[in-house]
C-alpha cells in the first residue's frame, strides 16, 4: 500500500486555504446535472474550488468554474474528485484521480452502484463531509496487464484496471482456447468466451456475474474467473496479491483482446499471452459513510438477513407475513409494502416476534 499523502488531502488536514474539488458528471441526464449543478454551488458558496471537465462545462454552465481537459492532469492539485453517475462515471473519473493520488467519491445515480456509495438523498450530508474534511480514505488495489507476442517480447501495448481485465475473444463465433498459468506455472486449459482477472472491488462486477466470488475490498488478492468455460474443472480461483496470472492463447487464428474495465481495449497477437499482476498505484475511494461492505450487500441485492425460523406460523397455510429490517436504518420492510418502525412491527418488540 501507499503511505503518500496527495497533494489535496494534505491540503485538508492541514486546513489550507486552497481546496478543489474536481466533479465529474454523466450529464445524458438533465436530473444528474441540476443535482451536481446544485452541489458546485454550496462548495462554492464553502470557499471550495470547483473544477470541470471541458466536455462536461457546456452542459453544467457553473458560473466561475476552473475548466480542464479530459486527461492525466485532470485532477492535479484536487483533492478529491465528487462522480455524479454511476459505476461507468465512477470508473471515467478513476483515470483522472490514479495518476495524481487524488480521492475519489461519488453519488449513486446509476443501478445497483457499489463504487459510487452515496445515494441521491444523501447528498448533503456527503457535501457536509467533504466540506470539513469528515471523510476516509481506503486504498483499492488494482491491476497492471501487458501484452506479449509469440517470442514472448512486450508489444508496446498495456493498461491497468480497478475492477478487472477481461482476456476475451473478438468474433462471436469461436472459441477462444487458453493456458492458464499463476506464477510462471501452468495450471490448466480450455476452451472459453474469455478469462476475468478481477481484484476485491471488481468482485462485485463482471467477475459476480460470471460467477466468481464476492470478496471484501479491503482484502488483498487477486481473482481469476472463467466465462463460459467448456471444462469440467473451471472454477474460479482466489490467488495471492503477488501473484503473476497468465493467459496463453494459441497461433490459430483465433482473434483476441483485452478490456481493462470496459473502456480500454489492447489486441493481443496470434500466440501471444497477457500478464496480470498487482499494480503499485491504487486508487484512492474516501469514505463518507461508515456503513459495512456487508451492509452495503445486503441493501443492493435486498437479500434476506432473517432466517425461516423468525417467521411466526399458526399452521401449515396459516404463516404469519415476513418481514425483512432495512440493516442501514432499522426499518422494517413489511409484507404489505409499508416501511414501519421495529416497535410498530412487533407491538414493542424490536424483533417484531412478540
Amino acid at each position: 500500500m501507499s503511505d503518500r499523502a496527495t497533494e489535496g488531502t494534505g491540503a485538508c488536514e492541514s486546513g489550507s486555504a486552497t481546496r478543489r474539488v474536481l466533479l465529474a458528471v454523466h450529464t445524458g441526464r438533465a436530473d444528474i446535472v441540476e443535482l451536481a449543478r446544485s452541489a458546485a454551488a454550496r462548495l462554492t458558496g464553502a470557499g471550495i474550488i470547483v473544477r470541470l471537465l471541458e466536455d462536461e462545462a457546456e452542459a453544467m454552465a457553473v458560473p466561475g468554474a476552473e475548466v480542464c481537459p479530459f486527461g492525466p492532469g485532470a485532477a492535479d492539485g484536487v483533492e478529491i474528485v465528487l462522480v455524479f453517475g454511476g459505476d461507468g462515471t465512477f470508473l471515467r473519473a478513476a483515470e483522472l484521480a490514479r495518476n495524481t493520488d487524488a480521492a475519489i467519491t461519488g453519488v449513486n445515480l446509476g443501478r445497483v452502484g457499489f463504487l459510487a456509495e452515496t445515494e441521491p438523498e444523501a447528498v448533503e450530508e456527503m457535501l457536509t463531509a467533504v466540506e470539513h474534511c469528515q471523510y476516509e480514505v481506503e486504498e483499492r488495489l488494482t491491476l497492471d496487464a501487458i501484452v506479449l507476442d509469440a517470442d514472448g517480447k512486450p508489444t508496446g501495448g498495456g493498461t491497468w484496471a480497478l475492477n478487472e481485465v477481461s482476456v476475451e475473444k473478438v468474433e462471436r463465433s469461436r472459441v477462444l482456447d487458453v493456458v492458464l498459468e499463476v506464477d510462471g506455472h501452468p495450471l490448466t486449459s480450455f476452451g472459453c468466451d474469455g478469462i476475468l482477472c478481477a481484484t476485491p472491488t471488481g468482485s462485485t462486477a463482471y467477475a459476480f456475474s460470471a460467477g466468481g466470488p464476492v470478496v471484501w475490498p479491503d482484502v488483498e488478492a487477486l481473482l481469476l474467473v472463467p466465462t463460459n468455460a467448456h471444462a469440467l474443472f473451471a472454477r474460479p480461483l482466489v490467488t495471492s496479491p503477488s501473484s503473476v496470472l497468465t493467459v496463453a492463447v494459441p497461433p490459430d487464428g483465433t482473434r483476441a483482446r483485452i478490456s481493462a474495465d470496459g473502456r480500454r481495449v489492447v489486441e493481443v497477437p496470434d500466440g501471444g499471452r497477457v500478464e496480470v499482476r498487482r499494480s503499485d498505484r491504487p486508487v484512492r475511494i474516501a469514505r463518507v459513510n461508515p456503513t459495512s461492505f456487508g451492509d452495503r450487500l445486503v441493501a443492493k441485492f435486498g437479500l434476506p438477513v432473517r432466517g425461516f425460523r423468525d417467521a411466526r406460523s399458526h399452521g401449515p397455510g396459516l404463516e404469519a407475513p415476513i418481514t425483512r429490517t432495512n440493516v442501514l436504518t432499522g426499518d422494517v420492510n413489511t409484507s404489505d409494502g409499508v416501511l414501519r418502525t421495529p416497535g410498530e412491527v412487533g407491538g414493542g418488540d424490536p424483533h417484531g416476534t412478540a
